[in-house]
């Protein structure tokens, strides 16, 4: 047994090296005393969680998140944005290229409608190509939509004031896009808060969209999301080096105690563990693993952080050759009227689960991203598989995922699709969150049950505060503010 000796000054740990960790080893490093020790501990043998970059046919692919939103609800700079800043990446953001989104419908892409919120339309007239809106469902019945504690699923209040179509055609692809879940199991409070609090004012629910969008308007033409040009694990890369932190990879925290004076970690294999004490803890992993290390110091709170459930999804990359995506549209005019997409123009498209694919979205790197154009006319382009409570549907093969994912574009593309030069498959186990109603309770309950018992520990990550680089981001720099005015102490 190896018992890590402390000497100097304070000594936080930061298990878990996602973005959300290292974004709090780098505000630990920037606010307390410059004789910090401050070490990562990340189970696998990488930095980055769900941040991956990798290579495909020459070119630079993301095979996890790849791009973060530029501003945040309140209309200033996201907390991607800031750190992206903070770590010296500022003049390596790049912007998307103008492109057009699609859903496919029937079999045939059609164009995305704008104006809406996560599909949930402000107005209906601007839905009709893609979904036929209930409208008399949407009835101002005197008082708010939600009472102050209500949280709905998204699916259940939608379907309630608009119908199916919408929530079917609309809302389910683009909660599927993000979270690979079901708008009629995911909590609209967790999802879209925004929404909730303008339906705890607003009597109709294209009303209290419209509201929820006034809050940060957009003008019109300005860019939404960013990357970093080279890929978002410059990202992490620069992060890890700007916290000065110790990182320890395929180092293992397998128990946490609390003493006297703060926690003792318990770290790798139990047949030679290191122990290792600090002053605090942030506890920067997904709600599994985490609820795991919480039932050895609390019951309860581990019982409220394992109730999150998770899905798991494959991210399929294709290289295919000059020419794969057609120059123009196929199919004539949909039922409403509206042209069918041009492939070449897409930068991506989404499936409702009700078509029966296994891809539920794609996303065309080498028409989005500018800066991943090839000279030689390769197209990149990646595809995601897998929705929660489909599981066994990934139960198959790289080769057989490659194969069906090729075929399913083909009958949406043209039947004439390339073979690719090259392919990529990237399984993300467990990977994305599912909030239920009621999470954000459960969340703010086991923080108050912390602070109360343990204040020297502090939870962070999507598992609890949402999905998203800049929402992780804010979660691990918030976890470090709680540490800092626990340990009352920091630079001058």
């Amino acid at each position: 047994m190896n018992d890590t000796a402390r000497d100097g000054g304070l000594r936080i740990a930061v298990v878990g090296g996602g973005i959300a960790g290292l974004a709090a080893a780098v505000r630990l490093r920037d606010r307390l005393p410059p004789d910090t020790t401050i070490t990562v501990y990340e189970q696998s043998g990488d930095l980055g969680g769900k941040l991956r970059t990798g290579s495909l046919a020459g070119s630079t692919v993301e095979f996890g998140a790849e791009a973060f939103l530029l501003r945040d609800p309140a209309g200033g700079n996201s907390a991607a944005v800031a750190l992206a800043r903070r770590v010296g990446l500022a003049d390596e953001l790049v912007n998307p290229a103008t492109g057009r989104a699609a859903l496919a419908i029937g079999g045939e892409l059609r164009p995305m409608p704008t104006g809406t919120l996560v599909g949930v339309p402000g107005n209906l007239d601007s839905v009709v190509t893609v979904a036929r809106p209930e409208a008399e469902r949407d009835r101002d019945g005197g008082g708010p939509l939600l009472g102050p504690d209500e949280d709905p699923t998204v699916g259940e209040l939608v379907r309630r004031r608009l119908g199916d179509e919408v929530v079917d055609r609309l809302v389910d692809p683009m909660l599927g896009g993000v979270y690979a879940g079901r708008a009629d199991e995911l909590s609209l409070a967790a999802t879209m808060p925004g929404l909730a609090r303008a339906a705890r004012t607003e009597p109709t629910l294209t009303g209290a969209v419209r509201a929820a969008m006034a809050v940060a308007p957009r003008p019109a033409g300005t860019p939404v999301f960013a990357t970093v040009r080279g890929g978002v694990s410059r990202l992490v890369a620069a992060a890890a080096e700007a916290s000065r932190a110790e990182i320890r990879l395929n180092a293992a925290v397998r128990e946490l105690a609390p003493t006297p004076t703060g926690w003792r970690l318990v770290i790798g294999p139990t047949r030679d563990p290191e122990l290792v004490e600090v002053d605090a803890v942030v506890l920067a992993l997904p709600a599994r693993p985490a609820a795991r290390l919480l039932a050895g110091v609390d019951v309860a709170i581990g019982a409220l952080v394992g109730r999150l459930d998770y899905a798991s999804v494959a991210l399929v990359s294709l290289a295919l050759p000059e020419g794969a995506l057609p120059a123009a549209a196929s199919g004539a005019a949909g039922p409403t009227g509206s042209a069918p997409v041009v492939p070449a123009e897409l930068s991506g498209f989404l499936v409702p689960a009700t078509e029966g694919t296994l891809i539920k979205a794609a996303t065309f790197f080498t028409s989005k991203w500018a800066h991943l154009r090839r000279p030689d006319g390769t197209v990149l382009l990646r595809a995601s598989v897998g929705r929660y409570g489909e599981e066994h549907l990934l139960q198959r093969a790289d080769e057989e995922l490659l194969s069906a994912v090729h075929r399913e574009l083909a009958a949406l593309l043209g039947p004439g699709l390339p073979e690719p030069v090259a392919g990529h498959v990237q399984r993300w186990g467990g990977a994305l969150p599912q909030y239920a109603p009621g999470h954000l309770d459960r969340v703010a309950a086991a923080r108050a049950a912390l602070r109360t018992a343990h204040p020297h520990l502090a939870l962070a990550g999507a598992g609890y505060d949402g999905v998203g680089i800049p929402i992780c981001v804010r979660s691990g720099e918030t976890a470090a503010e709680e540490i800092i005015k626990v340990l009352g102490v920091s630079r001058a």
